[in-house]
């Protein structure tokens, strides 16, 4: 991937940034922070630890936000000292964004974004397909460790999805969890899974590092690094005639953005709670 621009330098952008250029996912990360020289200085900083931790990714840092308009992707994170963008002011930065740059794939960070793609779906019309956000594989990461933990296994032998809108309509697919190729149900006696479908999510929202972690992911299956289902926000599909609103779901991703949503069967109760946190 050419170039990925990260808006806002606070501490989820600068952790998004740090892991970008690790993994060596992009050519080039460009920071960008209306904040004076922060976003500048923290990528003068990524940059300096390069020769130390072995990556090659170019590390530029500005304060003007049309900048990021090249970028294949553009991940709107938090501001230097301001926090995420939320409300009227989120919507209106993705409208802005969208309009400049009209190819680019727009991933939203945050753990408070999830309204962010609603409305700019729902009310400023933007393609459904390029604008989406990671925090809920975040959340699905950390549910598989706990479950791990309880199982007594490694997190990564644990498969397990989540969808719904965290925390309060969270729906833990169980039927279709699995750990070191075993049925969770069958591992965790039912108790143990509501305790646990309650620590899962009372562990909304994610850590910066871990919300980080997620949207570098789902960037590297855009980059055709990765094949992963990632779990993400996905806005309402305005063409089915129905009132919906954005939720988590599982998804394939491509260079274009959302390629797919890959629910699997779900049981009757699966299927009555997500339509829940689905349908207005």
């Amino acid at each position: 991937m050419r170039e990925v621009a990260i808006l806002g330098a606070g501490e989820l952008g600068g952790a998004t940034a740090h892991v970008l250029a690790r993994r060596d996912v992009a050519r080039t990360v460009r920071l960008v922070d209306e904040a004076g020289s922060v976003a500048a200085g923290k990528a003068l900083d990524i940059a300096q630890a390069a020769p130390i931790e072995n990556f090659a990714t170019q590390m530029t840092g500005s304060n003007d936000i049309a900048s990021a308009a090249g970028a294949a992707v553009i991940v709107i994170a938090d501001r230097a000292g301001a926090g995420e963008w939320v409300g009227d002011e989120g919507a209106q930065l993705v409208a802005r964004i969208a309009r400049t740059a009209p190819r680019a794939v727009l991933l939203c960070a945050g753990a408070a974004h999830r309204d962010v793609v609603d409305r700019a779906i729902g009310e400023l019309h933007v393609d459904r397909r390029r604008l989406f956000g990671s925090a809920p594989e975040a959340l699905c990461s950390g549910a598989r460790a706990l479950c791990a933990l309880a199982a007594n296994g490694s997190p990564q032998d644990a498969a397990l999805s989540i969808v719904g809108n965290p925390p309060d309509q969270l729906v833990v697919l169980w039927e279709h969890a699995t750990i070191g190729g075993a049925a969770l149900t069958s591992v965790l006696a039912e108790p143990v899974r509501r305790r646990l479908a309650a620590r899962i999510a009372a562990s909304w929202p994610p850590a910066p590092y871990a919300l980080a972690s997620a949207a570098v992911a789902a960037i590297e299956v855009m980059a055709g690094r990765s094949r992963r289902t990632i779990t993400c926000f996905v806005g309402a599909d305005t063409s089915i005639g129905t009132r919906t609103r954005t939720a988590a779901l599982p998804v394939r991703l491509d260079a274009m953005g959302i390629a797919d949503v890959v629910l699997p069967e779900l049981s009757a109760a699966e299927r009555v709670a997500l339509e829940g946190a689905l349908f207005l």
